[in-house]
């Protein structure tokens, strides 16, 4: 089956798994749709996150320590002991993270012209934050714009503008269509330097201003990418043109630091570029991002 309409049946399965598990349908988890699943690859799009991780300077630091250790539980309760920990780190940028769309203000207001500084408390933001992510968006099209692989590179220069017309020529391209709703990813290469924190954190290729108008055009409903500040950052600095468009003016969610080299290696193997994408953030009331665990289902 072509993977477009794979992607478009597999989610029709899958959501008519999720009403039957409810008990207003047919099918059961043993049934076809496991099938399916089992047929599939499942690819990770995620980094190991922890202190020695690249992190935007301001930023809060991930921070975690043992509260409870096994050597001081044990004989608490006869023949059992048990850890427990407590972790601190920064809700936007970890290894992937997404924003919130109340994360961004664009001269002073929120998506949908809410005041920035009425929708925030010492808490966290009383607006759009992280747990307001729909549901129904667990599951959704992906589609990997591999513009490093395009351009017959390893990875994008460092600071190198990502532009509309780069993204319209990957996707002609590549043969895949950007349709109203869907998830789009793109690789810039950067994500192989993940672990040279020194490399991965200086000038950053990534989509500028006019590829932001172009997804924001197309209507898409989040879009990533494999490096630490999802847009470029470029030698003369930036005033981050692309969060401003795509979450303050458009509502649509950014997804940072993805680990996207196995995906583009999968997809260019089959030469389509489009996959379902399962992203759930947790439900954490008034965050302004929180980090993700991410994965593609590929046919």
């Amino acid at each position: 089956m072509h993977a477009g309409r794979w992607a478009r049946a597999l989610s029709w399965t899958w959501m008519a798994m999720v009403v039957s598990v409810v008990g207003t349908g047919p099918a059961r988890a043993d049934g076809g749709l496991l099938d399916t699943l089992k047929a599939a690859k499942v690819v990770e799009l995620n980094f190991i996150w922890d202190q020695r991780s690249p992190l935007l300077a301001f930023n809060p630091p991930f921070a975690a320590a043992l509260v409870n250790t096994h050597k001081q539980t044990a004989g608490w309760i006869p023949e059992l002991s048990f850890a427990a920990d407590m972790m601190y780190f920064s809700g936007q940028h970890g290894a992937p993270n997404i924003d919130a769309i109340g994360h961004i203000g664009h001269n002073g207001k929120l998506f949908g012209g809410l005041s920035a500084e009425q929708s925030e408390s010492p808490a966290g933001l009383t607006a759009l934050g992280i747990e307001h992510y729909p549901s129904d968006r667990f599951v959704n099209r992906g589609v990997l714009l591999d513009v490093a692989r395009f351009k017959r590179v390893d990875a994008l220069a460092p600071g190198e503008e990502i532009t509309a017309e780069d993204l319209e020529a990957t996707a002609k391209a590549q043969g895949v269509e950007v349709r109203a709703g869907d998830s789009v990813l793109i690789r810039t290469g950067f994500g192989k330097f993940f672990e040279d924190k020194a490399r991965y954190m200086g000038l950053r290729p990534g989509p500028g201003e006019s590829a932001a108008k172009w997804l924001a055009q197309k209507k898409v409903f989040l879009t990533g990418a494999d490096q630490l500040s999802y847009e470029v950052y470029p030698e003369k600095g930036t005033i981050f043109p692309a969060h401003r468009i795509l979450i303050a003016d458009h509502g649509i969610y950014i997804v940072e630091n993805m680990n996207l080299e196995a995906l583009g290696e999968t997809l260019a193997a089959r030469k389509d570029h489009s996959f379902i994408l399962v992203l759930n953030p947790p439900r954490l009331r008034g965050m302004t991002g929180a980090a993700i665990n991410a994965f593609a289902i590929v046919p």
